[in-house]
């Protein structure tokens, strides 16, 4: 396995969206989103608190973090989901996660906690996604990071992989170390 910086930053690589978001792409997005929970909970069920205080890569957050910054950064998502679709093209709040992944509860709080919330959070998200229009995939937020215009079937392409994303970070140091069962 090859372990350069790159590759352990990006193990699926960046997130490339399609020039052209097809229905096929929508639905294989949601999938990912409503499946996501689940198979990162199923990943991390065996781990102990020092596995869970173990960085994914020199440099990087813990287990314990990145988890955390999942719920954190997925209910960004959904809020921004929710603003698009009741405010004509938002400039949406952006964050800082180096920041929020630096705090108390995301180094120290118990897993169940952002475990449980990925998943309600997830549900919430996927009933709402099934339930758009194609108009509604169309509309879009502004992020103030570049002024960036972002649709929202473009925002659920970037939540899949976000979440695929950070599920083979904590993988990738299971295997690394030999802690999947």
């Amino acid at each position: 396995m090859e372990n350069n910086i790159e590759t352990l930053k990006y193990p699926i690589g960046h997130f490339n969206c399609p020039e052209v978001i097809t229905d096929n792409h929508i639905k294989e997005w949601i999938r990912v989103l409503e499946e996501f929970p689940t198979k990162l909970k199923v990943l991390v069920s065996n781990l102990d608190d020092e596995q869970f205080n173990t960085p994914y890569r020199e440099g990087g957050w813990t287990v314990r973090q990145l988890i955390h910054h999942i719920a954190d950064s997925h209910h960004h998502s959904y809020t921004r989901f929710k603003w698009t679709l009741t405010e004509d093209s938002p400039i949406i709040k952006a964050y800082d996660q180096d920041e929020w992944s630096g705090l108390f509860d995301a180094k120290s709080a118990p897993i169940e906690l952002s475990l449980t919330y990925i998943s309600a959070l997830h549900a919430k998200l996927v009933f709402l996604l099934k339930g758009l229009t194609k108009e509604q995939w169309e509309m879009d937020y502004i992020h103030p990071e570049g002024n960036v215009t972002v649709s929202l079937a473009e925002n659920a392409g970037k939540y899949a992989w976000h979440s695929n994303h950070h599920f083979e970070h904590i993988k990738g140091l299971l295997v690394r170390k030999g802690w999947l069962q």
